[in-house]
């Protein structure tokens, strides 16, 4: 019988209204899910559960001891640290889909990093970014902190730039912005999506396999 397959977390990582995020989270989730990809054969396939984190709405963070010091989610003085905590340690890796925002990604993600240590500790994860220009900035500046909690991100790296200022305004607005897999906006992405999340997937298998 095989095992449970790994499980992913989609991070939107953005809590704006209006904003984007979901939509073109769900867009990189419609365009990996119908990927073939190889998975060992003792292994069902991998999960895919978008953490929201406008609806997690994290206070700034208020613990008074460092999370890297911190073993058990009992340990947490605060009952939404708890609840972070236990959500987070479900996973086995993370997509994070970012805005970029001045040249940066928004407070909101790094500071649900922050609240934690060890539930990151040793997991892979993918970024993709958005923006006028890919996001490139706020891409390379998440992929430094997550290495900072010993997280393992993966080489590839997705960028996606608005084509058109039109549509720009439309994701600022919070509009529709038509993204269908495969027909709509970023179609011409959707093979560097797959590879990177074929690279994401190889290196959580590899884990779930060794244990």
């Amino acid at each position: 019988m095989a095992s449970a397959g790994p499980k992913i977390g989609v991070i939107i990582c953005s809590a704006r209204t209006p904003r984007a995020c979901p939509q073109i989270a769900n867009f990189i989730i419609e365009t990996i899910k119908p990927a073939s990809l190889p998975t060992p054969s003792n292994l069902q396939p991998p999960s895919l559960t978008v953490i929201d984190l406008q609806e997690w709405n994290l206070p700034m963070f208020n613990e008074s001891a460092v999370p890297s010091q911190i073993h058990s989610y009992t340990e947490y003085d605060h009952a939404h640290t708890q609840s972070w905590s236990r959500e987070i340690q479900r996973y086995d890796a993370f997509i994070f889909v970012t805005p970029q925002y001045n040249w940066g990604y928004p407070a909101v993600v790094k500071n649900a990093i922050d609240y934690l240590f060890h539930e990151w500790k040793g997991k892979a994860a993918m970024i993709v970014s958005y923006g006028g220009h890919g996001g490139g900035k706020a891409n390379a500046q998440l992929k430094q902190v997550l290495q900072g909690v010993r997280m393992r991100p993966i080489e590839k790296t997705i960028g996606l730039a608005f084509p058109t200022k039109e549509l720009l305004v439309k994701a600022s607005s919070g509009g529709d912005l038509e993204l269908v897999s495969g027909s709509g906006t970023w179609s011409a992405q959707g093979g560097s999506i797959i590879e990177a999340y074929k690279e994401l997937l190889e290196a959580v298998s590899a884990d779930v396999v060794s244990l």
